[in-house]
C-alpha cells in the first residue's frame, strides 16, 4: 500500500470535489437543487455493453438526471482494439485514452463507470470466438462483482444475446450480463465478492432494443410488446434536454470520431424483457423512497424539509436540515444506501456553504523518498459555523487542528512532506503486470472494476458543522496557471527515479549491417549517477557494453548511442534498456499522453524495443505519405531505409509527386481528409504518369468520395479477424509477390490482432485480386489486396492491417509492403 511520511511544519488539510486531475466542481444553485432532489431517490440502474462508446448516453443521462437513480455503465473492455482518429496510439495506449474518454462522458451525463478485466483484442464475429480469447469465468466474476457492488434494481444491455449485435464482444457482453443476473444472488458463486459486498438480486434485466437489430434479421420491430421511455424531456435546472446532454457526453469519444449533435423533442427508446420480473413498466415494484431502508423515514423527513426550505439565493439555509438527515442516516443499517447517501449529503453541505479546500503540490511528479512542499487554501463562504477538527493521513497519522473557518476569510499555509521509499508508482493499475491477449492481470482484487487509479496522494479531513463531524477523503492536486487556459490541473504522479526511452519501438534489420540504438536517460530526481546498458537477445551483439551517466538536476537528460549488430540469419527478439543506480536496476520508460479533452496520462512501461532481422530487398527510396486517422507506418518504413515525406494538401499535385517512388494513403484517409475528393484527379494523374499509389483501408461510411481508384470498387464490412487465418495466394506469379522479395505462406506467420478489415467485395475486372483469406466457416474474402495497372503506373488498394503489423515488427508484413512500394521497378 502507498504510504507517506509526514514532517509537520504547519497544519494543513484539503476538501475538494475534484476528480483526479479535474478542476474542482463548484455547483451552482440549480445543480445544488438537482443534487438535493437526487438525495431523496433510492434507486439504482446499471447499463452494460462491451466497449467505450457502446453505451446509450441518452438512457444514462435520463436515468441519472430525470429519474435521479444511482446510474452507472459497465463496459466489458477499455476499447484497446479500436482505431484512433486523433493520434497514433493503439492497443493499450488507446485503451487508456478511451478509459479517460468514458470518464469524461460520465462527468457529462451524471453516471459512474466500471470495467471488467477483459482486453479488447480486436473485432470478433461471434461470442464463441470471443470466449476463446477472454477468460469467460474471470469476466463473469467481474460482472458479478460489479452487480454486487453497485446493486442495480434494473440492468439494461445495449445488445441482445442472439448475435444480432454484430461484434462478438457485443453478444458476449449480453450473455455475461444475463448469466451474472442469475448468479449474483448466490453466495456460493464467486464467494470473494459475496463476502466483500454481499449478494444481490436485481429486479429485472432489459435489452435496450432498436430497429436496426431487427433489420439485421430481416424483420420489423414489433413495438406493441416493448416497454417505452420518452427520453426527450427537458431539464430546466440543467438547461438542456436529455438528448442534448447525451450528445455532449457521446462527443467525449473523440478518438472514435463520435462527435454528436443534440436534439430536442420527443425521443422514444424501447426496452425488451430479458430476465427477472415481467411488467409493462420497467420501474414497477421498485421502491425508490426512503421507506426502502429501515429508519429511512426519519432521514426522508429532514430531506423533505431541506427541499421545502431550499432558497437558491441562500443555499446554506438548509444546512441544519441536511445535518439532521446525516445524523439520522448514521442510525441506518443498510450499508449500501447509507454510504451513498452520506456522501451525497456531505457533497451538498460543501456545495451549500461554498466550502473550497485544496492542497496543491509544488510539482506534478515525485519519486519515492522525495520531499514535497504543499500549499493549502481553504475558505468557508457562508455564515454557517464551521471548524476543521483534524487531518488524518491514511491509517497512519492523525493531527488535531481545531481551526475555526470564518465566513469568507481565507485560510492558507505551506507544509512539507516526505514520500516513503516504497511509495507505489502511479501508472495505470491494469498495465502494471503483463496479462494475456484477452485479459488484463490485476493483482489487487479490490481494484477490479474500478475505472482508474486512486489519486497518487489522498487526505482525510474532519470538519465539524452543526455538531456533526463530517469526513472528506480528497486528493492532493497539482495546478498551474497557463497563459492561454488560465487555471490548469493535471494528475499528481509518483514515478521511478530514472526513465530510459529507446528511440524506436521496432528495429528492422534488412540485408544491411548494424543499426544505431539511441537511449535517452531522463532524471526523475536530482543527483543521479549510474550506468546504462542494453539487454539483447542471444546471437545479437552490442557496442559498447555500457555508458556511465551523471544527471545532477531533475528533468536533465542525456542520450547514449549503442550499435546493435544482428545475427547473420533471420531472427527476432527484444532489447531492453537498464540503468544501474547504487546497485539497483531500473528499466522503466516514460510515456505521457496529452489531449485537451482528458487529463494527462502517464505510464512507465518496461523500456524495450522489438528487433527483427529479416531477409529483405527493396527498390526505391522516396515515399510520400498522406496522413489519415493516424498510424505509425511512416516510422516503420523509415526503419527499412525509406525517406518518408508527409504530404500536405498543397503537395498533392501530379507534378510535385512525380519524384516519389510511391504515394501512400494512411488508414481511413478517405474518411477523414475532406480535401481528398478535390485531389483525387491529381492522384490518378500521378499513377497514370508512372507512379505507385497505395491506399490502406477505409470504411464505407462517410467516404469523402466514392471514386477511390482509377476503376470502380465497392467497400464492404468484410474482414478477417483471426490473425492466424489461412492466406491463400491467388496470383503466385504476380510481380507484387515476387519482386524484390519472394512472398510465401511463411510471410503470413506471426501476425497480430487480425488479418484485415473492410475489404472491397466488388471491383472492376481491371483489378487483380492477389490474396484470399477468411475466418473459420466463412466464404473466401478475395478483396484484401487489389492491384491495377493504370497508364504507366500501379494502383493498389489493401485492407490488410499493415498499420498493426509493421509497428509490431512482423517480418512478412515488411516484405510484402516493400514489394508494394517496389512494384514496377524491376
Amino acid at each position: 500500500m502507498r504510504t507517506i511520511r509526514l514532517f509537520l511544519i504547519l497544519l494543513s488539510f484539503t476538501v475538494s470535489f475534484s476528480i483526479q486531475a479535474q478542476q474542482p466542481k463548484k455547483p451552482n444553485a440549480a445543480e445544488i437543487q438537482l443534487m438535493l432532489q437526487k438525495l431523496n431517490v433510492l434507486g439504482s440502474v446499471l447499463y452494460v455493453a462491451a466497449h467505450p462508446d457502446d453505451e446509450n448516453t441518452r438512457v444514462i443521462a435520463y436515468m441519472a438526471n430525470e429519474k435521479k437513480f444511482n446510474t452507472a455503465y459497465l463496459s466489458a473492455t477499455r476499447g484497446d482494439g479500436g482505431q484512433n482518429l486523433i493520434g497514433s496510439e493503439i492497443r493499450e495506449l488507446l485503451g487508456l485514452i478511451r478509459t479517460q474518454e468514458l470518464l469524461a462522458a460520465r462527468r457529462t451525463d451524471g453516471g459512474q463507470q466500471y470495467f471488467s478485466r477483459a482486453n479488447d483484442f480486436g473485432y470478433s464475429k461471434n461470442p464463441e470466438e470471443t470466449f476463446e480469447i477472454w477468460d469467460k469465468d474471470q469476466v463473469l466474476a467481474d460482472f458479478v462483482r460489479v452487480y454486487r457492488k453497485h446493486r442495480p434494481d434494473i440492468i439494461i444491455t445495449r445488445f441482445p444475446g442472439t448475435g444480432l449485435g454484430g461484434h462478438g464482444h457485443h453478444t458476449a457482453s449480453a450473455i455475461l450480463a444475463k448469466e451474472a443476473f442469475e448468479l449474483a444472488a448466490d453466495k456460493k458463486q464467486y464467494p470473494a465478492s459475496a463476502e466483500k459486498y454481499g449478494v444481490w438480486q436485481p429486479k429485472r434485466l432489459l435489452f435496450n432494443t432498436h430497429p436496426f437489430f431487427y433489420r439485421r434479421a430481416g424483420i420489423e420491430m414489433d413495438t406493441a410488446s416493448l416497454m417505452t421511455l420518452d427520453l426527450g424531456a427537458y431539464n430546466p435546472l440543467l438547461g438542456k434536454s436529455y438528448p442534448e446532454i447525451a450528445s455532449l457526453s457521446r462527443s467525449m469519444h473523440k478518438s472514435q470520431g463520435f462527435g454528436s449533435t443534440g436534439s430536442r423533442g420527443t425521443q422514444i427508446e424501447y426496452f425488451d424483457h430479458t430476465a427477472g420480473d415481467r411488467s409493462s413498466d420497467m420501474f414497477d415494484g421498485i421502491d425508490t423512497s426512503w421507506r426502502r431502508v429501515k429508519g429511512g423515514d426519519k432521514v426522508g423527513y429532514h430531506v423533505d424539509n431541506a427541499l421545502m426550505h431550499f432558497d437558491p439565493t441562500n443555499p446554506s439555509i438548509i444546512i441544519p436540515d441536511l445535518v439532521q438527515a446525516y445524523k439520522e442516516l448514521e442510525k441506518v443499517k443498510d450499508a449500501y444506501w447509507k454510504t451513498i447517501k452520506q456522501q451525497e449529503i456531505k457533497d451538498l453541505i460543501k456545495a451549500c456553504t461554498g466550502l473550497y479546500m485544496e492542497v496543491k503540490a509544488d510539482q506534478f511528479a515525485y519519486t519515492p523518498g522525495d520531499s514535497m512542499m504543499l500549499s493549502v487554501e481553504s475558505i468557508n463562504r457562508s455564515a454557517i459555523d464551521m471548524k476543521l477538527v483534524s487531518i488524518k493521513l491514511g491509517d497512519v497519522q492523525s493531527f488535531d487542528v481545531n481551526q475555526q473557518l470564518i465566513n469568507n476569510q481565507p485560510f492558507n499555509m505551506d507544509r512539507k512532506y516526505l514520500l516513503d521509499e516504497d511509495a507505489v508508482y502511479s501508472d495505470p493499475y491494469w498495465l502494471r503486470e503483463e496479462g494475456s491477449l484477452g485479459m488484463y492481470k490485476v493483482a489487487d482484487q479490490n481494484l477490479i472494476g474500478t475505472p482508474e487509479n486512486a489519486p497518487a496522494l489522498s487526505w482525510i479531513a474532519t470538519v465539524e458543522i452543526e455538531g456533526a463531524l463530517l469526513e472528506y477523503e480528497l486528493p492532493v492536486i497539482y495546478k498551474e496557471n497557463s497563459p492561454v487556459d488560465g487555471e490548469s490541473y493535471r494528475p499528481l504522479e509518483v514515478t521511478p527515479p530514472v526513465f530510459l526511452n529507446i528511440s524506436e519501438k521496432v528495429y528492422v534489420f534488412g540485408n544491411g549491417a548494424s543499426k544505431k540504438v539511441d537511449v535517452q536517460v531522463l532524471a526523475g530526481k536530482s543527483g543521479l549517477s549510474g550506468e546504462v546498458s542494453l539487454d539483447i537477445p542471444s546471437g545479437w551483439k552490442v557496442a559498447p557494453e555500457n555508458y556511465a551517466f551523471e544527471l545532477n538536476d531533475k528533468g536533465a537528460e542525456a542520450t547514449f548511442t549503442f550499435e546493435l549488430f544482428p545475427p547473420a540469419t533471420a531472427s527476432s527478439g527484444e532489447v531492453s534498456a537498464v540503468a544501474n543506480i547504487g546497485g539497483k536496476a531500473y528499466n522503466n520508460s516514460l510515456v505521457r499522453i496529452e489531449y485537451d479533452h482528458i487529463p494527462v496520462q502517464a505510464l512507465f512501461p518496461v523500456s524495450k524495443a522489438k528487433v527483427v532481422k529479416v531477409e529483405l530487398e527493396k527498390r526505391g527510396t522516396n515515399v510520400g505519405y498522406i496522413v489519415g486517422s493516424g498510424d505509425e507506418i511512416p516510422a516503420s518504413l523509415e526503419q527499412i531505409g525509406y525517406q518518408v515525406t508527409e504530404l500536405s494538401n498543397g503537395d498533392i499535385t501530379a507534378d510535385k509527386m512525380k519524384n516519389y517512388d510511391a504515394v501512400i494513403l494512411g488508414i481511413r484517409a478517405y474518411n477523414t481528409n475532406d480535401r481528398l475528393k478535390f485531389y483525387q484527379e491529381e492522384l490518378m494523374e500521378y499513377v497514370k504518369n508512372g507512379g505507385t499509389m497505395i491506399v490502406q483501408y477505409n470504411t464505407s461510411h462517410a467516404l469523402v468520395t466514392k471514386d477511390l481508384g482509377p476503376y470502380p470498387l465497392q467497400l464492404s464490412r468484410d474482414r478477417v479477424t483471426v490473425e492466424g487465418a489461412e492466406v491463400r495466394i491467388l496470383k503466385p506469379a504476380h510481380p507484387v509477390l515476387n519482386f524484390p522479395n519472394k512472398i510465401t505462406n511463411a510471410d503470413f506467420e506471426g501476425w497480430v490482432q487480425e488479418r484485415g478489415l473492410y475489404f472491397p467485395n466488388e471491383w472492376d475486372e481491371q483489378y487483380e485480386a492477389i490474396l484470399s483469406s477468411n475466418d473459420p466457416g466463412e466464404d473466401p474474402k478475395d478483396g484484401g489486396l487489389l492491384v491495377a495497372k493504370y497508364g504507366k503506373g500501379y494502383y493498389i488498394y489493401s485492407g490488410y492491417s499493415w498499420f498493426r503489423e509493421l509497428p509490431a515488427g512482423v517480418p512478412g508484413a515488411y516484405r510484402i509492403f516493400t514489394n508494394m512500394i517496389s512494384i514496377g521497378k524491376e
